[in-house]
């Protein structure tokens, strides 16, 4: 009777769970996916809503002063990378700040408890980002 060596059992079956099992589509980097009484939306780590700004172009914040008061930045480490969709910019002030395809990504002062989306739609230029 001839035997399977015990190494080789190991390595087929991790082998066979990563084909079984691939890597999520989905790669939000550090954000998640938040419900909100609107539906799902992508959040911070914390998870607070995050938002895009129709006054922003691509790869470039123009919320700056008061308005990052209001609506702070969704802030990177210096050493971030890239995930999916989500890029990281570099705001005018050197500091990082995350992208969901090129649109800066920012949380609202007013939102308070996760799963809050109140900036959704304010004044017609702020929106939620909503997960692929």
């Amino acid at each position: 009777m001839r035997s399977t060596p015990t190494i080789a059992i190991p390595a087929a079956l991790a082998l066979f769970a990563g084909l079984a099992f691939p890597a999520s589509a989905d790669d939000y980097g550090p954000l998640k996916v938040q419900k909100t009484a609107g539906g799902e939306v992508l959040a911070d780590p914390n998870g607070m809503t995050v938002y895009t700004f129709d006054h922003d172009t691509q790869g470039k914040s123009n919320c700056k002063g008061e308005c990052a008061e209001y609506w702070p930045p969704v802030k990177a480490a210096a050493g971030a990378m890239p995930a999916g969709d989500l890029s990281v910019i570099t705001r005018d002030d050197g500091s990082k700040q995350w992208a969901d395809s090129g649109k800066p990504l920012y949380t609202f002062v007013k939102d308070k408890r996760p799963g809050d989306a109140l900036g959704n739609n304010f004044k017609g230029v702020w929106h939620v980002v909503k997960p692929d």
